[in-house]
């Protein structure tokens, strides 16, 4: 059986991605364009959330999105921890500041950042911890938060459209920055609801698929499309 616990690392939810939806993905969802569109539909769902005040639905919309673009990652070869650690190195990513000084500073140009390894975070809630000290989310409304994943959601979507039509190595190197933007954004939400993300992805995948229970996922392709959040 496999699982998420609360104290998982995100490499350690990866392989948990890859060992129970793996297979299922490459067989059911042929083109990484074909995963996106999961990651776009349920992050807007998290979105309508917002909007309406279900808070219940961003944050099952929000652990189920994650899951979607770790898949993502997994298909493509990325690290997710190390390329997140390399782009916040315990520092905002364009000021080098932690917290986050860019609304004053108003930097034209991102810093060069050294990052020092002994502070990296070991999980994924350590993860979470470090983007609260960067990005307060004190510092701005729960509405903004939501407007910043959407932003993101649509600049990942942009860089892995760029590199499925050329395959040019500095599009793949674009798609790594901009799927860290997006988990970046997305604990930003989880951090404005005081939620921690990993808490509630050991509910949701205590055992196996969160739907069938099953490793590998034995969800049909209709079955994942008449899910209801």
């Amino acid at each position: 059986m496999y699982s998420i616990k609360p104290d998982s690392s995100i490499s350690q939810f990866q392989e948990f991605v890859d060992h129970v939806y793996g297979l299922p993905n490459d067989r059911m969802y042929s083109s990484t364009g074909v995963l996106l569109s999961q990651v776009q539909k349920f992050s807007m769902r998290a979105l309508k959330g917002i909007r309406k005040n279900d808070y219940d639905k961003v944050r099952l919309n929000l652990a189920i999105s994650i899951y979607w673009m770790a898949s993502i990652a997994n298909r493509l070869h990325i690290n997710l921890e190390q390329e997140l650690w390399s782009r916040f190195p315990m520092c905002c990513s364009y000021c080098g500041n932690k917290p986050c000084s860019c609304k004053t500073t108003k930097p034209d140009h991102r810093m060069t950042i050294r990052s020092d390894k002994k502070s990296r975070p070991s999980t994924m809630s350590g993860f979470q911890n470090m983007f609260q000290e960067i990005y307060p989310s004190e510092s701005r409304t729960l509405v903004d938060s939501g407007i910043h994943l959407a932003e993101e959601v649509g600049e990942v979507s942009e860089a892995i459209y760029s590199y499925s039509g050329q395959h040019v190595e500095d599009q793949f190197n674009e798609i790594k920055l901009e799927i860290s933007d997006f988990f970046s954004c997305l604990f930003g939400v989880a951090n404005s609801l005081k939620v921690d993300i990993a808490s509630e992805l050991a509910k949701m995948f205590s055992k196996n698929c969160h739907e069938c229970h099953m490793a590998p996922c034995e969800c049909s392709f209709s079955h994942v499309a008449k899910i209801k959040t």
